[in-house]
């Protein structure tokens, strides 16, 4: 077993990537996209943190987070939001045995990927690969087009073009 331990820096930045449970054939975040975006307002009011970038796809999300200069506890905040969400839901979800008599859901995977963001060049390659997701996933010819995600508030702040990542389309058009 491995001695992973997680990094709390007061006002630090994290990259995160939080998945459900169920990945294949799942549409349960895009489905239920208000909820999800009211629980974390929820959790935000009590819990304060600056979003960087965010995206959601059907079966998981990446999101960038930056907390107050004073707490480092973003452990609270993710375990307010995966139970919020999860509670809003009839239980219709499978879950195992050892869920059951733990009385927990089967909704989310129980840990999530956290990244401390060291610098502006690895906070620059989070950006771009929290935005780029829904493209490399194949949902969208155009990362633009994602209508889940930071990028376009990124693009109104000018941050961004777009036509960022170009269009797939037109280059696959132009490769023959």
């Amino acid at each position: 077993m491995s001695n992973y331990k997680r990094v709390y820096v007061p006002g630090g930045t994290w990259f995160f990537t939080v998945n459900l449970l169920q990945r294949q054939h799942n549409d349960l975040l895009t489905r239920h996209i208000d909820l999800l975006r009211e629980v974390v307002r929820k959790v935000r009011r009590k819990y304060p943190f600056q979003i960087d970038a965010w995206v959601v796809l059907p079966d998981h999300l990446h999101c960038i987070w930056t907390l107050p200069a004073d707490d480092a506890d973003f452990s609270t905040r993710w375990r307010l939001i995966k139970n919020g969400f999860s509670r809003a839901l009839p239980k219709t979800e499978f879950r195992s045995k050892t869920r059951l008599q733990n009385g927990e859901r089967g909704i989310w995977q129980k840990h999530y990927w956290e990244h401390f963001i060291r610098d502006e060049l690895d906070y620059q390659r989070h950006m771009d690969y929290v935005h780029v997701n829904p493209l490399k996933h194949g949902h969208v010819q155009r990362v633009v087009d994602w209508p889940y995600s930071a990028f376009h508030r990124e693009v109104a702040k000018g941050i961004y073009p777009s036509d960022w990542c170009g269009d797939i389309q037109a280059e696959v058009a132009g490769d023959g």
